[in-house]
C-alpha cells in the first residue's frame, strides 16, 4: 500500500509573518499541505531573529517554516499583484494575516475572491474578531497574553501580572488555525464550497482559559467565583529534593495510599482530610505541604528508583538543555539531524503526530528567502523572458538579503 499525506494535493498560499499564521501552515505542510510562502523583498520578520549562519535565516524563521516554499513579491507593485491572483488560481486555502482594510486594497477581500474561487477556503488569521469593537488592533503574543486573562492569572505566583515564558498566544492560536483549516476542507469535500474561516487570537485564548476557571460563573447567576483554585494556587509547584526538584501527582486513592507507603508514613491516609478525593480538593494545600515535606527527603535519583515501578504520576523537572538528552525523546528519534542545503547540519524536532496509515514528516526544508520564485512563477504559466526582469535589483521580486 502506498503510504501518502493527509493532505497531500492540497496547495496552500501562506501571506503571514511572524509566528501565529507561520506556524498553522507549517502544521498544514507536515500533513503534506504544498504551502507557498510569498514573501515582501524584505523577507518574514522573523527571517533576521536568532542567531544565524546566513542572511535572512536566522533561528526563529528556520522553526515555524519547514514545508514550505518560497516566493518574494512585492505586493505594492502592479506585477507583484497580478503574481498574486495568478497564484489565487492555483490555491485550495489562503491563509493571511493582512488587517482586513489592506486586504480589501489588494482585491483580496473575501466576498471578491469567493466570487472568482467558489472552493477557496480563506483564514484570515487576527488579534481580535472582525465583528467586534477591537477590530482592526495591532496584537502580539504578549498584548494577548495581558487582554485574555493569562498573564494576571500568574500574579499568585508572582505578585503581579507575567508573561509566560514562552508564546502561547501565537502558538495555541495556531493550533486552532490549523484544524479550522482541516475542517473546512472536509466541509469543501462535501460540498463542493469553500469559505470564510477567521481565527482571532483574543477569542481563542479567552476561551482557553476559561476551560477550568470559569468555575461558578458557568451558571447565570454565578453560584461561586472565577478561578478554578488548585491550579491557580502559589501551592501548586514543583517540590525541591535534596538535589533537584521534583513533579508528584498521585491521582487516585491507591495513588495516595502507595505514596506515603513509599516515603514511610502509610498513617497519613488515616487523616481524615487526606483519606478520600473530594477531602483532599477540599484540602490541597495541606496535601501539598505534606508532599513537600515527604519529598524533600530524597534525591531525585531516590524517588525516581521507587516512583517508576509504582505507576504514580511523576516526573524530574527538566530544563530545555535536558531534552536533547531525555531517554523518552531519543527512544522515539525526536530528535533529527538534516544537512540543510545552505545552513549545515540543523537539529529538528520530530512532528509529534504519528499515523498508522498516513506520512507525517519533515518533506522539505527551510526556503532562503525567494529561493523557489523562479519555479513557482513558471508552474503559473509566466513566461521566462518576463520573469528574468522581475528577478532583478529593484525588480518586484528581488529578495533583499541585506
Amino acid at each position: 500500500m502506498t503510504v501518502t499525506r493527509p493532505l497531500q494535493g492540497v496547495r496552500v498560499l501562506e501571506i503571514a509573518s511572524i509566528v501565529f499564521g507561520p506556524l498553522a501552515c507549517q502544521y498544514l505542510g507536515d500533513m503534506g499541505a504544498q504551502v507557498i510562502k510569498l514573501e515582501p523583498p524584505e523577507g518574514d520578520r522573523t527571517r533576521v531573529m536568532g542567531p544565524k549562519r546566513s542572511p535572512k535565516m536566522g533561528s526563529f524563521f528556520l522553526s515555524n517554516n519547514r514545508n514550505k516554499r518560497s516566493i518574494v513579491a512585492d505586493l505594492k507593485t502592479p506585477q507583484g499583484r497580478e503574481i498574486l491572483h495568478a497564484l489565487l488560481g492555483q490555491t485550495d486555502v489562503l491563509l493571511h494575516s493582512m488587517r482586513s482594510s489592506a486586504a480589501d486594497r489588494l482585491g483580496l477581500g473575501y466576498e471578491a475572491l469567493a466570487a472568482q474561487h467558489p472552493r477557496l477556503i480563506y483564514c484570515h488569521v487576527a488579534g481580535y474578531g472582525e465583528d467586534g469593537l477591537y477590530a482592526g488592533r495591532a496584537a502580539y503574543d504578549d498584548i494577548i497574553q495581558a487582554a485574555s486573562g493569562l498573564a494576571h492569572l500568574q500574579a499568585v505566583i508572582a505578585g503581579q501580572p507575567r508573561f509566560i515564558p514562552t508564546i502561547v498566544a501565537d502558538k495555541i492560536s495556531a493550533l486552532h488555525a490549523a484544524y479550522a483549516v482541516a475542517m473546512a476542507l472536509i466541509q469543501r469535500a462535501q460540498t463542493g464550497l469553500g469559505q470564510q474561516v477567521d481565527v482571532a487570537m483574543f477569542e481563542t485564548m479567552a476561551a482557553f482559559n476559561m476551560s477550568e476557571h470559569q468555575w461558578g460563573t458557568t451558571f447565570e447567576p454565578p453560584i461561586a467565583p472565577m478561578g478554578y483554585e488548585p491550579v491557580s494556587s502559589a501551592s501548586r509547584r514543583p517540590y525541591k529534593t535534596l538535589d533537584g526538584y521534583l513533579v508528584l501527582l498521585p491521582y487516585n486513592d491507591s495513588d495516595w495510599h502507595r505514596f506515603f507507603a513509599l516515603a514511610g508514613c502509610s498513617e497519613v491516609m488515616q487523616d481524615e482530610r487526606f483519606a478520600t478525593f473530594t477531602a483532599r480538593q477540599k484540602n490541597f494545600r495541606l496535601v501539598w505541604d505534606e508532599v513537600e515535606r515527604q519529598v524533600a527527603r530524597k534525591s531525585n535519583e531516590e524517588w525516581l528508583a521507587l516512583l517508576t515501578p509504582e505507576d504514580i504520576p511523576f516526573s524530574v523537572v527538566n530544563s530545555l538543555d535536558d531534552l536533547l538528552h531525555d531517554p523518552h525523546l531519543n527512544s522515539v528519534d525526536f530528535w533529527q539531524i538534516r544537512q540543510h542545503p545552505s545552513e549545515g547540519a540543523l537539529r529538528y524536532a520530530k512532528v509529534p503526530i504519528q499515523m498508522s496509515g498516513a506520512r507525517t514528516d519533515i518533506a522539505r526544508l527551510q526556503p532562503q528567502l525567494g529561493e523557489h520564485t523562479r519555479e513557482i512563477l513558471l508552474e503559473c504559466g509566466f513566461e521566462a523572458d518576463r520573469i528574468d526582469p522581475w528577478l532583478e535589483p529593484g525588480g518586484p521580486c528581488h529578495p533583499q538579503l541585506n
